[in-house]
């Protein structure tokens, strides 16, 4: 029986050199960046922070404070307008008035009026005559004064008193007379910065004048809030068209929910308007320039957004 030899067995082809391993690809760098992106952000709002609290006190403390009222009344009589409150609307200056009357006037020992006394200030006050009784001691009477100005010049308008004098009427009856007094103003208005002018002649043993001119600026420093506001009113037409347009465009998906946000943004107007300090009456120039400009905007967003609703609906 023949025997079969087995086939030579093939020896196994030589390996081929094994290639290096590819290297990963680095990481990518979007987690890195946007950090940075985040605290650039933050770093620059506060900056921004800073420097608006800044320009806010540097702005606030423009405003000089009136220089402190002579009352010196040894031989003089003073009359003292307190500043209270400015009604722009009315063009109205609230004021508290009292009576400081020279030593012959006056009982030290009981601090009361020796005789009846009243003030008649020019151009008159609200309220005539102020009347002070005699026995009594001087306290102050609330009335209140012209100060003339355009409120819807809001908020660079200003506002200014006539040439404000005071006379002081001693004792009753047909013996009254006239005693000239020498006006003083004393106080201070939130929001505003006053300055004062004295005019006339000196007829008291002082050498100020007696009359004053009351002139009354808004404060530099609320500026800042108001611009504050105006750039919050600009921004809602701006994020409205913004989303409105996208939509429109058939960028992004269309979500009814949505008007809901651009009515609450419509009805939101009226009440940041009326944030705004000082209270601009209705239909000043702010009114005109900028807050019919933004609800017609809004109301432009809103229709282009039903619009979009509506060709999507059918």
């Amino acid at each position: 029986m023949a025997s079969h030899a087995s086939p030579p067995q093939q020896q196994p082809a030589p390996s081929a050199t094994p290639r290096p391993a590819a290297t990963a690809p680095p990481p990518p760098q979007k987690p890195r960046r946007r950090l940075i992106v985040g605290l650039g952000a933050l770093l620059g709002f506060v900056v921004v922070y800073l420097l608006s609290l800044f320009g806010f006190h540097l702005l606030a403390s423009s405003g000089k404070p009136l220089k402190p009222p002579d009352l010196n009344a040894t031989g003089d009589t003073v009359v003292l307008v307190r500043l209270e409150k400015l009604d722009t609307i009315a063009n109205r200056l609230a004021v508290k008035v009292l009576v400081i009357p020279e030593d012959s006037m006056f009982d030290k020992r009981l601090d009361v009026l020796k005789t009846d006394t009243a003030v008649r200030m020019d151009p008159p006050n609200d309220l005539g005559d102020l009347q002070y009784p005699a026995g009594k001691s001087p306290a102050q009477v609330a009335t209140t004064i012209e100060a003339h100005g355009d409120p819807n010049n809001w908020p660079f308008d200003s506002y200014r008193t006539d040439t404000l004098s005071a006379d002081v009427l001693v004792g009753q009856g047909d013996a009254r007379q006239y005693i000239p007094a020498r006006v003083e103003v004393a106080g201070a208005l939130d929001g505003w910065d006053v300055s004062v002018q004295r005019v006339g002649e000196a007829s008291q043993d002082s050498d100020r004048p007696d009359n004053v001119v009351i002139t009354l600026h808004r404060a530099k420093g609320p500026l800042i809030f108001d611009l504050g506001i105006c750039l919050v009113l600009f921004a809602l037409p701006a994020l409205a068209f913004a989303v409105a347009i996208q939509i429109a465009l058939g960028r992004r998906k269309f979500v009814p929910p949505f008007v809901t946000w651009f009515a609450a943004m419509l009805f939101a107007v009226i009440p940041i308007r009326n944030f705004l300090p000082g209270s601009p009456p209705p239909g000043a120039w702010i009114d005109q320039a900028l807050v019919i400009w933004v609800l017609l905007a809004l109301v432009g967003a809103m229709g282009l957004y039903m619009l979009t609703w509506y060709r999507q609906s059918d």
